[in-house]
Order: structure tokens, then C-alpha cells, then sequence
């Protein structure tokens, strides 16, 4: 059946996946220890899930794009996938361990730990762009803490959320992981749904409305979303490989990442330069771009109008828009070469909304408090990219902006680093996941104190008399 179906199906679908969470949620209450080899073999099978279909997934992935990169797919959805996976059940026995911690002073020899345990039942709501990889990861995390997950894909990728539901039933039990199909609605009433914990990767926009329909159940969300992430290139950096590493990033999945550089920083009269040399990459890169296979397609018709009519407001509002390809848009394949803007300002859609696609605007700044400030006065991004060898003007770019992530002197490879957290700030989000970072996330870190039979806590108790007062002015002296 296809992921968007009719309402009569959407209907009879919601009813079942209702009923998969109330399960998942009996059970949870019923089976509060999650043993660690349980947990292993769940994320045993989420490995294999992925590595003996990993051709599958490929195909699936490209069938929803019109044509994905299966080179990029294998890159950046397969492997990141299986190395979260390996990551969390590496370091699992660690993590569960209880973590001894010091009582106050006041309260020894009392002893204090702390306990992880599971949630329960966690949701994952799942976007479009990285369909496998922004399922899995969090899955892994969360198969980690203990937990039982309902993962709801994108309708806009309805190969890739069929074949992953078809093996979801085949390689756990139903109580365990289920994946939701279906359309806005369907999201709608999952995110209703009353999780221990729920997160969601997807637009700033649809953030807002997710939060909404979890406060009602009060259920903790981790949103991951985006936003406009900058670069800021250091005058003396070398233009070429900056060039390189940021039409790399830009261009994986067509611009299609929710950390790719959304526009670009350079000193005042380098703008040209840093156009030619990004052509000069691009060439490299994808020396048929009308027709390599390495190139990604726009995810669906709606997407690619979005960004042609980026590209007529700009120019309308006077932005000169520069081919960094020869090869012409196809409409029909949905193929869009890249394209930087100049002479934008803040009044145009580009410079607002986040791009999500080929297009680049490359802006000039006078200096680096110009640059700084630039990207201190608008929303937090998700990412910032700064490309300086200079060790006292990167600092200064570390510790006077603020960003979900930085990756140094190259694009996106900060969210390859499992010891790293992951997650916005602000407008492009809250929380995070990725390695211990996504255990916490999807475990109740429980506070336990443990008193001692020698204590003199009778000292404190009432009725309140003189050596109650000299204690308690000792203590707050």
C-alpha cells in the first residue's frame, strides 16, 4: 500500500498504530528492566536490518527522489547509520552502568547515585531528506535507553518508508518497533500521541506545531530543525580549498541537509573570486552535471517551485544570480544545477527562509565584527562553518556566536562524530542526540540517595528549639 492513501485507509492506518502504541505502552509498564543483552540484540537486529538491505534501500531512496546519488547514499545514510549502531552497542554496558556521585558534604556517609532506566515508549518523527539515516539513528538511541519506538516517515518518500516498515515487521516484534505511514493528518495524530519522550527532525515551521500537540500530554520533545547556517571565510584562507569544501557540503543530496552551508561570508571585494573558484570546483566535481549520476534531484515538483521562486524574488528585488554550471535546469527531472546570488539583502525570500537546495548567496563583510554581528543578529543556526587559520580570530568566532554545531575549515562533519552531540539552539532546535548524548536523551536519569544509619538528621527535626537555630545559622552562615 502506498504511504499516501486514501482517507478511508489513513483512518483504518491511524486506528492501528493507536493500537501499536497502547501496546508498547503496556508493556513498558509491565516490563520496566530492559536487560543489556535485550538491548544488544535489538540493536543486532537493526544492524542487519540495514546491512543485508542495504541495495534495497538505495533503490528505495532513489525511486522517492526521481534519482538520488547511490553513491551518496551508501555514504551518507548507510554507513552513518550502521556506525551509530555500532557506536551504541560498543559503549552500552558503560552507559547503563549506575554512575556513582558525591552527596553534599552535610549528607555523608549517605551515598548517591544515578540510575538510568527507560522512558518507555518513544516516537520519531522522520523527515524527507536522509529518509534511512534520520530514522535509524535516533532508533539506535533510543533500542539503547531500553525502549520501545514508533517511528512515523515522510509521505514524501513513500518507497523508502514501505520497505523500512516491511522489514521492521519482519526483523522485531510489533511491541517493540512499528513503523507509521501516512500523510500530514496521520503526523498530526501521532504527535498526539501521549510518548515518554518524541523526537522530531524536520522544518522550524512544523516544529512550532509539533510542540503544540505534545504539550497536551505534556510529552518531552527533542526538535532537530534548521534554519540558516553560515560561512564566515577568513581573509587569508586560502579561496580554492574553501571553495572546495564548501561546494562539497553544499552540494551533497543537491542541498537538500539541514546543515548545509546555507550562505556564504567573504571579505569585501572577494565575492567574484569566490564565485569563480566555486565554479571551478563544480566542474571538477560533476563534469556532465546535466547528466552524472551524481547528482541528486529535487525531492518532489513542490520543492523545486519553492526554489524557482526564490530565484525570481531575488532577482526582482535586484540579486544577480550566477550559473556555477553550464548545464541548463530540467524541470522534468527535476534536476536544479547550482547557483550563487550576489547583491542579496534580507529583504528577498532567499535570505529568509532556509534555501534547502542548490542556491547560494555569497555576501561581503568589512570585517570580523561585521561578520560576527551578521550572524549574531539573526535566528541561532543548526551549523556554522568557519574557515580561519588564524587561532585568534577563530576563537573569536567559537566564543562569540552561538551555533547548534561548528565544523572548522571544512562543511557538515561535525554531525559525523558520534562523541559529539548533535542539536539546534534556539529557533533551529533543542535538545540533542548521538552517542551518550542520544542514551540521556531517551533514559530517565533517576536520583537516588541512599542514607546511612549513622546520620544526624534527628537533629533537624521539630519541635524547632536553640540547637535547631545554632545549626541552621551555621549552615547559611
Amino acid at each position: 500500500m502506498n504511504a499516501i492513501a486514501s482517507t478511508s485507509q489513513q483512518a483504518a492506518h491511524a486506528t492501528a498504530f493507536k493500537g501499536a502504541f497502547g501496546r508498547m505502552h503496556a508493556a513498558s509498564r509491565r516490563s520496566l528492566i530492559v536487560e543489556r543483552r535485550s538491548r544488544e540484540a535489538r540493536l543486532d537486529a537493526l544492524a542487519a536490518l540495514v546491512h543485508d538491505n542495504a541495495e534495497r534501500f538505495v533503490a528505495a531512496i532513489a525511486a522517492d527522489f526521481g534519482h538520488r546519488s547511490a553513491h551518496e547514499t551508501r555514504l551518507l545514510e548507510l554507513f552513518p547509520s550502521l556506525e551509530a549502531i555500532r557506536h551504541n552497542r560498543s559503549h552500552l554496558g558503560a552507559w547503563m552502568r549506575p554512575q556513582r556521585t558525591s552527596p553534599s558534604i552535610w549528607f555523608r556517609p549517605g551515598r548517591a547515585r544515578i540510575i538510568p532506566q527507560p522512558l518507555g515508549v518513544v516516537g520519531i518523527m522522520v523527515p524527507w531528506n536522509y529518509p534511512l539515516l534520520l530514522a535509524v539513528s535516533p532508533l539506535a538511541a533510543a533500542l539503547a535507553a531500553g525502549n520501545r519506538v514508533l517511528v512515523k516517515m515522510s509521505e514524501f518518500t513513500p518507497c523508502t518508508g514501505e520497505l523500512l516498515a516491511e522489514l521492521v515487521a519482519r526483523y522485531f516484534t510489533e511491541d517493540v518497533v512499528t513503523v507509521v505511514l501516512g500523510d500530514a493528518a496521520v503526523g498530526a495524530e501521532f504527535a498526539r500521541l501521549p510518548f515518554d519522550h518524541m523526537l522530531f527532525t524536520g522544518s522550524t515551521r512544523v516544529g512550532h506545531d509539533i510542540m503544540r500537540m505534545a504539550a497536551d500530554n505534556l510529552t518531552p520533545v527533542t526538535l532537530e530543525l534548521g534554519g540558516k547556517s553560515p560561512v564566515i571565510l577568513g581573509p587569508d584562507y586560502p579561496l580554492q580549498k574553501a571553495a572546495e569544501r564548501i561546494m562539497v557540503g553544499k552540494l551533497m543530496n543537491a542541498g537538500q541537509t539541514c546543515i548545509a552551508p546555507d550562505y556564504v561570508l567573504v571579505p569585501a571585494g572577494r565575492e567574484q573570486a569566490f564565485v569563480d573558484a566555486a565554479c571551478a570546483v563544480v566542474a571538477q566535481c560533476y563534469p556532465a552535471m546535466a547528466t552524472t549520476p551524481d547528482y541528486t534531484a529535487i525531492i518532489n515538483e513542490r520543492h523545486y517551485q519553492r526554489l524557482q521562486g526564490y530565484l525570481v524574488d531575488a532577482q526582482a528585488k535586484g540579486a544577480r544570480v550566477e550559473p556555477l554550471s553550464t548545464a541548463a535546469p530540467d524541470a522534468v527531472a527535476r534536476r536544479l544545477p547550482p547557483l550563487a546570488l550576489l547583491d542579496v539583502h534580507d529583504g528577498m525570500q532567499v535570505m529568509q527562509d532556509e534555501i534547502f537546495g542548490p542556491l547560494l548567496p555569497v555576501l561581503p563583510y568589512t570585517d570580523l565584527d561585521a561578520a560576527i554581528a551578521h550572524v549574531n543578529q539573526r535566528p541561532r543556526p543548526l551549523a556554522l562553518y568557519c574557515f580561519e587559520n588564524d587561532a585568534r580570530r577563530r576563537d573569536r568566532v567559537l566564543h562569540e556566536t552561538i551555533a547548534g554545531g561548528v565544523t572548522v575549515n571544512d562543511t557538515i562533519l561535525h554531525i559525523a562524530q558520534e562523541n559529539l552531540p548533535f542539536g539546534g539552539v534556539g529557533p533551529s532546535g533543542m535538545g540533542h542526540y548521538h552517542g551518550i548524548e542520544g542514551f540521556r536523551t531517551f533514559s530517565k536519569q533517576k536520583a537516588v540517595f541512599y542514607q546511612s544509619s549513622l546520620n544526624g538528621m534527628s537533629l533537624f527535626n521539630p519541635p524547632y528549639g536553640k540547637l535547631f537555630e545554632r545549626l541552621t545559622k551555621f549552615l547559611i552562615r
